[in-house]
């Protein structure tokens, strides 16, 4: 996969993307990623990128020449076009599943707003997708961005251990994950659970699909909803309802 980010603080991301679990992924050439600046391809001779907007409202606005310029130097030098991604809290809310279609793309590139936004023109002209990472304002669209990318880039054949890493999580499957432990057996009084020291699977495995669906239905069972469901899930769910009567 290679990743294109559009973005005032080049900096910024790379201190993110050369980290951790993402950085070693990098390192690998398990996929690219490359920030460009904006304002390299600006026409202003003090460089700015942004401008006040019509209308009269206050706060800077991001032009549209410099974003779209920089986005077309990205398809000239790849002779691909990328799925461009604008974060954006106008957009869709991003999911795990959305976030798993994504890591199926060859090619994404990511545009990071700034100030009070973009100019819509070049929204309109360039934009494939708007996505948010949540119903609340940051001062800019990097750190979403970077949310973005770990979300997809982590589901690359080979950047996590195995896919069962990812598989077994909160929101993979609309179900959040069971309780997790380590040791020591014993800390402040709290034992970890002995069915996890049994060795026996088919119990294990039990507990934890029971602990993943109790957990779901007490803290969020709006996913509950989009849940893969089997007869014994939904006998087990019931009970659990019927208890808390």
């Amino acid at each position: 996969m290679n990743i294109e980010i559009l973005t005032l603080f080049p900096a910024l991301c790379e201190s993110v993307l050369n980290e951790s679990i993402i950085g070693r992924a990098r390192e690998k050439n398990l996929f690219s990623v490359n920030c460009r600046n904006i304002r390299d391809y600006t026409t202003d001779k003090h460089n700015r990128v942004d401008d006040s907007p019509y209308g009269g409202s206050g706060g800077m606005i991001m032009q549209a020449s410099p974003i779209y310029d920089c986005f077309m130097s990205i398809v000239k030098d790849s002779g691909i076009r990328p799925h461009l991604i604008y974060m954006s809290p106008a957009g869709k809310t991003l999911t795990q599943s959305r976030a798993k279609e994504l890591s199926k793309l060859n090619n994404i590139a990511v545009l990071c707003g700034h100030y009070e936004g973009v100019d819509e023109r070049v929204i309109e002209e360039i934009v494939d997708e708007e996505i948010s990472i949540g119903d609340y304002v940051l001062t800019g669209g990097e750190l979403p961005a970077l949310v973005l990318i770990d979300a997809i880039v982590r589901m690359i054949p080979g950047v996590l251990a195995s896919d069962e890493a990812y598989e077994k999580e909160s929101h993979y499957n609309s179900l959040l994950e069971y309780p997790q432990y380590t040791r020591p057996f014993s800390w402040r009084g709290k034992e970890v659970p002995a069915v996890l020291l049994s060795g026996h699977h088919a119990n294990i495995e039990k507990w934890q699909r029971e602990k993943s669906l109790e957990r779901t239905l007490k803290k969020r069972p709006d996913m509950l909803g989009k849940a893969d469901l089997t007869f014994n899930d939904n006998l087990f769910l019931n009970s659990m309802k019927n208890r808390d009567k």
